[in-house]
């Protein structure tokens, strides 16, 4: 998919499974689950060295029926080895600008992560697709995007920390486009984490609703 086509995938679903796996067979089993609830955005972070390993197998076995990005890319050289497995989007703690360049060079999207609106704006200026409020998602809690985007509505919002069946409506009415949810959509059988997934989807298309969209 292209960068534009990738953005909207995830702005469209707006939940992100954030996993991370010991082995290929568990990727696929929490991928399975996640496509069969309907969330078909997954973020495979480089904490775990065969994340690489995870993409690739993932997107070949299921190809577009999901997006698949790489999480916690810290370095240009860990970005430019998450593309030549295949992933489409980059997710980092961090905001790195020698990522950002090779996310611009391959025109992948990239979700920094930020605490201020200084590194925000930075960032965005830089060509960032996405601003992930991390680690201030899980202190904050939802209000967190409302406050970012009363001032700079521009911001696209990433939650990542924090996100649950009880707030995600919320997160979703105070403007963040995008929410990473862990646990829920990375523990338990295929059969559980499809039934969590479209828990979750559920309750954002009812936030949609009451909104008017």
């Amino acid at each position: 998919m292209s960068k534009p086509e990738v953005e909207v995938r995830m702005k469209k679903t707006a939940i992100m499974a954030v996993v991370r796996v010991e082995t290929v067979e568990r990727g696929l089993e929490i991928a399975k689950g996640c496509i069969d609830g309907g969330v078909d955005v997954m973020e495979i972070s480089y904490t775990n060295a065969n994340a690489g390993d995870v993409i690739r197998a993932i997107k070949e076995t299921y190809g577009d029926k999901v997006c698949v990005g790489a999480g916690t890319v810290l370095d240009a050289t860990t970005a430019r080895l998450a593309i030549m497995n295949k992933a489409e989007f980059f997710v980092a703690p961090n905001f790195d600008p020698a990522v950002q360049e090779m996310a611009n060079l391959y025109q992948i999207p990239y979700g920094p992560g930020c605490t201020t609106y200084s590194e925000c704006l930075n960032a965005l200026k830089a060509g960032a697709a996405f601003i992930k409020m991390f680690p201030i998602s899980n202190y904050y809690g939802p209000d967190l995007a409302k406050v970012f985007k009363v001032p700079c509505p521009q911001i696209p919002v990433l939650a990542s920390g924090g996100i649950n069946l009880d707030n995600v409506k919320t997160w979703v009415k105070n403007g963040a486009e995008v929410l990473g949810v862990g646990g829920l959509l990375s523990k338990g059988d295929s059969a559980q984490i499809a039934e969590n997934a479209r828990k979750l989807c559920a309750l954002v298309e009812e936030a949609r609703k009451e909104m008017g969209k």
